[in-house]
């Protein structure tokens, strides 16, 4: 097995998804309730907590919807033209669609990518080992640039007037396989740094900067140890940072790489002379490794080959020329000489074009992944999807802050976000950062919890706190189905 130079870890904060499955999470809570009729209470309470929080976001939802009805990319131009609107109205209601869309994305608990996470996303390389641009000109730059105008975001990465990245969660790939051609590249480069480092050349070039900044963990701890408890640490394993020969060259290496677990981007493309574009784009994306982030980004340009290729080529050449003339300019010029030195460097064009080409139908391979087994969803199912991912982490919420109330008493804003993860830790194993204010702010709509003179939250009991929400829609749906079964 292949030894690490040095561990690579990447330092980000925690999420405040709860990822825990609605029907587990209840059924868990439930069975740590002693006797039975409360139980039944609380199971009854947690649906009506349910059928109460996705009336209060109906109203919302079907407006974002029709609203998207009128820039969905597929039939959006002809509901547009029936509705036989002025250019400044429709410009107010893309406006009040984004307004929508940003909200449900930050109840949904996705946030912006900023420049910092996209720098330390992109500083290495995964599986995807060709520079990937974004073609700016096929791309709208007014759409976005005019609601953050309206509604000041802080940390926007430089694209964001052109599109944008909403990402959640954090995961883990692996990938096991030779890489024979990925470590010979690796070698080659190590050569070549070797070769610009004892000729000095390297002081000439210029430096690429990295937005990843080390940190000494002394020094964070000092300065602040409880921000560090709430970070996650995720480590990366790549070819760059492994010890590399020509032993290991053909045995199986694992790598491994961070993934953001769903990522969503929004933009428009770029208007022509004979049509106007209003159609907005909603793409949903699962399990995208964060060093090949580029596969997700809108109107990718062609890769070809790198300005380091070219530097290659013509450093080839110059010396293969200059090893040739001195050959034949010599009293006795070896012809075996001479074809060795033109067979290197035309071995060494050759092993630079293959290359390209074998990282640029891993890149096309890659791309139809993205399209068929990471593409979750777009537009419209994309927008469904946020309006129900919404719904079930509000009722999680809910359900989670009162179940501790109800079986731990009294408590402060603080102590019952730290009562809640506690409980997430230690019967589901997971973490996360629990959105307490969020949770209390519903349970006071709802009426089932209150604040005393200290200012700590108590609830009401389980039978009470139905009384008070009262009988839903949905259940006297069901009973009335139930009726007519009988």
């Amino acid at each position: 097995m292949d030894k690490s130079k040095k561990k690579e870890v990447i330092q980000l904060e925690r999420e405040s998804v709860i990822p825990i499955l609605k029907p587990k999470l209840i059924m868990t809570l439930a069975n740590l309730i002693e006797h039975k009729s409360d139980r039944a209470e609380f199971l009854k309470l947690c649906k009506r907590v349910e059928y109460t929080i996705r009336a209060w976001y109906l109203l919302q939802f079907e407006d974002l919807m029709q609203l998207y009805s009128l820039f969905d990319p597929v039939t959006g131009t002809q509901k547009l033209q029936q509705q036989k609107l002025s250019p400044e109205e429709i410009d107010v209601l893309e406006q009040n669609f984004l307004t929508y869309l940003f909200q449900v994305m930050d109840k949904s608990n996705f946030k912006i990518a900023s420049n910092e996470e996209i720098d330390i996303a992109l500083s290495g390389q995964y599986l995807l080992n060709l520079p990937i641009k974004v073609d700016e000109s096929k791309l709208d730059k007014q759409l976005l640039k005019k609601y953050f105008a309206e509604h000041p975001h802080e940390d926007l990465p430089d694209f964001a007037d052109k599109y944008i990245i909403f990402r959640r969660g954090i995961g883990i790939d692996r990938t096991t396989d030779y890489f024979v051609m990925e470590k010979v590249d690796m070698l080659i480069a190590r050569f070549w740094a070797f070769i610009l480092r004892v000729t000095r050349i390297e002081k000439i070039l210029p430096r690429r900067s990295s937005g990843w900044q080390k940190k000494d963990p002394k020094k964070n701890d000092e300065i602040n140890s409880e921000a560090a408890q709430d970070d996650l640490y995720v480590e990366r394993i790549r070819l760059e940072n492994m010890e590399l020969s020509f032993r290991n060259l053909l045995s199986s290496t694992t790598i491994q790489e961070p993934t953001f677990d769903r990522i969503i981007v929004v933009y428009r493309p770029a208007s022509s002379k004979s049509k106007t574009e209003r159609g907005i784009y909603v793409k949903h994306f699962k399990n995208i490794p964060m060093a090949d982030m580029e596969i997700v980004l809108p109107e990718k340009k062609n890769p070809g080959l790198t300005p380091m290729d070219w530097v290659k080529f013509l450093g080839s050449a110059i010396v293969g020329l200059v090893a040739v003339i001195s050959s034949v300019e010599m009293p006795k010029a070896d012809l075996w000489v001479i074809f060795a030195v033109l067979s290197t460097v035309i071995g060494y064009f050759a092993k630079t074009y293959f290359t390209f080409q074998q990282n640029l139908a891993a890149y096309q391979n890659l791309i139809t992944q993205s399209m068929y087994d990471k593409q979750l969803d777009s537009g419209k199912g994309t927008l469904l999807h946020l309006c129900d991912d919404v719904i079930q982490q509000e009722v999680k919420e809910v359900i989670i802050s009162f179940f501790i109330l109800m079986e731990q008493g009294k408590a402060t804003l603080q102590d019952l976000d730290l009562r809640c993860e506690e409980l997430i830790q230690e019967e589901f194993g997971e973490s996360c950062n629990f959105d307490v204010d969020d949770a209390v702010q519903k349970l006071e709509k709802l009426g089932i919890v209150a604040r005393d003179t200290l200012g700590r939250y108590y609830c009401v009991g389980l039978k009470r706190a139905n009384e008070i929400i009262g009988t839903t829609t949905e259940e006297l749906v069901l009973k009335a189905k139930q009726g007519v079964s009988t």
